[in-house]
C-alpha cells in the first residue's frame, strides 16, 4: 500500500465536499492508501476550523493518520533553501509553508496529493513526487 502525504488544500476541499480531482482521489482511495500528515498540515487544517465540535472531530481524525517524522529543524532549513533556490530561478512560491510540506514528502520518499499549483512548480525543479491523475 502506498503512503501519500495529503496537503491542506485537498483536506479543505474534502471536508467541504468540494469535488476536485484530488479530493475525489482521496475520497475514493482511503482504503487503498496510507494517508500521512505532518505538523504544518495539521496546524493549517485546525487553525481554519471555526466550530469547537468540528475542531474536536477533525483533530481526532487527524490523530489516526500516519505522522511523518524527521528532524524538524533540518526540514525547516531545507525548506528555506528550497524557497531561496526557487526564487533564484524566478519562481516565487506563494506560501512558504508549501516548501516545508514538500520537504516532508521529499525526505520521506512519498508522493504528495494536492490541489495547489505551487507544488507543480516545486515538482518541476526538485525530486518532489506528486500524485498524477493521467
Amino acid at each position: 500500500m502506498d503512503i501519500i502525504l495529503v496537503d491542506t488544500s485537498v483536506w479543505i476541499n474534502f471536508f467541504k465536499a468540494k469535488e476536485t480531482e484530488a479530493s475525489l482521489f482521496l475520497k475514493n482511495n482511503t482504503r487503498n492508501i496510507i494517508i500521512a500528515t505532518c505538523p504544518v498540515i495539521v496546524q493549517e487544517i485546525l487553525q481554519g476550523v471555526v466550530h469547537d465540535s468540528e475542531f474536536k472531530t477533525i483533530n481526532s481524525y487527524l490523530n489516526t493518520l500516519t505522522k511523518l517524522s524527521g528532524d524538524h529543524y533540518a526540514l525547516a532549513h531545507d525548506a528555506a533553501k528550497l524557497y531561496r533556490d526557487l526564487r533564484k530561478k524566478g519562481i516565487t512560491v506563494r506560501k512558504p509553508n508549501d516548501c516545508l510540506i514538500a520537504m516532508y514528502a521529499i525526505k520521506n520518499g512519498i508522493a504528495l496529493l494536492n490541489d495547489d499549483r505551487d507544488f507543480k512548480l516545486i515538482a518541476e525543479h526538485t525530486s518532489l513526487k506528486v500524485v498524477n491523475f493521467n
